[in-house]
């Protein structure tokens, strides 16, 4: 499993920022619950704007149930002077126990998959410099009401030249 940042200001500025403002009726509610739910969809690759972490190897053929509870160890360096506004993740598999080995990526440099990528928005928006770096843990594990949903929880710490910040952000995928 891959992690990286993006700067996506548009789509959340539509998609989150609109329940400020419904039509003359505050909705913030909404916002608040809408941001602690990752968002699965396809990401262009241009706006990506660190490196790439990879922060979980799963053996498919090996793999235990107690394996898929984890906190990991992430960091990312920032590739241009931007704005994050999400995490991003996917995933890469191969199938190595077959006659003819498959690979591919479900990433957002990779051919379109179905599973497409997982955004993860900051409550806070980053100023970040080319050179950065952002470095965290990012823990999975299922949710305790819903063993079918995930609780995953983003810590993080940005000491960047133009800003500094420490945040925990904390998802549940349904």
């Amino acid at each position: 499993m891959i992690v990286s940042t993006i700067e996506d200001g548009e789509y959340k500025e539509d998609k989150l920022n609109f329940w400020d403002d419904v039509y003359g009726f505050k909705m913030t509610c909404i916002k608040e619950a809408a941001m602690h739910e990752p968002l699965v969809d396809t990401v262009e690759s241009r706006v990506v704007n660190a490196s790439q972490c990879v922060f979980k190897t799963i053996d498919i053929l090996t793999v235990q149930k107690a394996d898929l509870s984890f906190t990991a160890p992430f960091e990312v360096s920032i590739a241009r002077d931007d704005y994050v506004h999400a995490f991003i993740s996917w995933f890469d598999i191969e199938f190595r126990a077959c006659h003819k080995p498959v690979r591919f990526s479900t990433g957002p440099f990779a051919k379109y998959t179905h599973w497409k990528q997982t955004v993860f928005y900051t409550q806070n928006t980053l100023t970040v410099c080319k050179g950065d770096t952002i470095k965290g843990t990012i823990t999975c594990a299922p949710n305790s009401e819903n063993p079918r949903d995930l609780d995953i929880i983003y810590d993080y710490q940005l000491e960047g030249k133009e800003q500094t910040s420490a945040e925990r952000l904390a998802y549940r995928m349904c």
